[in-house]
């Protein structure tokens, strides 16, 4: 059995409903060994992030080839699995986002957040052309052999304000299970920050639930109770280590 295949499987058992994996996110390899000297069980990039540690808006708009280079260079810092937010999944349909999921892999990462946010035709595509897409990257990182842990994302929540959530958690739920149907393995709801809602999110979903932290959240132990099985951290430990620089140049240069 392949380290990879092994990683990939350790990754993928993390994902404990109420014993939640937590990913401090990282952006190179620098950041990568950082958090793997922390004590984390894995990483895992931020798309908002490496973009901007190379001078890019996020949204696909950093180089793929630049994206997978990066990709290399963490996965070669570190003994922890691997996996990398894809965006949208850098492909305009399932056959491409096939074949950028393939490159991901042979990288060396062991699975891949890939949202529903559409690039052309925002800002959601629709469930059954999000699941064709989800079905590709499937497809292509079986005919590696490798159980990559493909982690589908719904923006439902991120776009729309707060006090509308409660009427969209049908609408995640059902995107939530079409993307269990075509091979998902886990179901990330950045935005969503209430409490009941998460755990109706929870309740209701056939796959793993990953939520993005932030400060309007309630802390990991209560979200554990909550029921959820993965927590990020998406762009805040890039935002907080580059505060930290500008605040220490800003003493150095007094």
């Amino acid at each position: 059995m392949s380290d990879q295949v092994t990683k990939a499987q350790a990754f993928k058992a993390l994902h404990i409903q109420g014993s939640p994996i937590i990913l401090f996110n990282v952006w190179d390899a620098g950041s990568a060994k950082a958090v793997a000297a922390s004590g984390a069980k894995a990483l895992a990039t931020g798309s908002w992030s490496v973009a901007a540690a190379y001078g890019f808006d996020d949204g696909e708009h950093m180089p793929f080839d630049l994206a997978i280079a990066n990709l290399e260079r963490i996965v070669a810092a570190t003994d922890l699995p691997v996996t990398i937010d894809l965006e949208s999944g850098y492909g305009a349909n399932p056959e491409e986002v096939g074949t950028s999921v393939a490159r991901v892999v042979q990288a060396g990462a062991i699975g891949c957040n890939i949202e529903d946010s559409s690039r052309e035709t925002k800002p959601l595509r629709g469930v059954s052309e999000q699941a064709a897409r989800l079905k590709g990257a499937r497809h292509a990182a079986d005919r590696l052999g490798i159980p990559a842990f493909l982690n589908a994302r719904t923006d439902v929540f991120l776009v729309a304000p707060a006090d509308t959530h409660e009427g969209l958690v049908a609408e995640a739920l059902e995107r939530g299970r079409a993307y269990a149907d075509a091979g998902a393995d886990g179901f990330f709801v950045p935005g969503l920050v209430n409490e009941t809602l998460i755990a109706r999110v929870v309740e209701g979903s056939p796959l793993p639930v990953n939520v993005m932290f932030n400060a309007a959240m309630p802390p990991a132990a209560r979200l554990a109770e909550l029921g959820v099985a993965r927590i990020s951290h998406g762009p805040g430990p890039y935002r907080m280590m580059m505060k930290a620089l500008e605040n220490a140049a800003r003493e150095a240069l007094l």
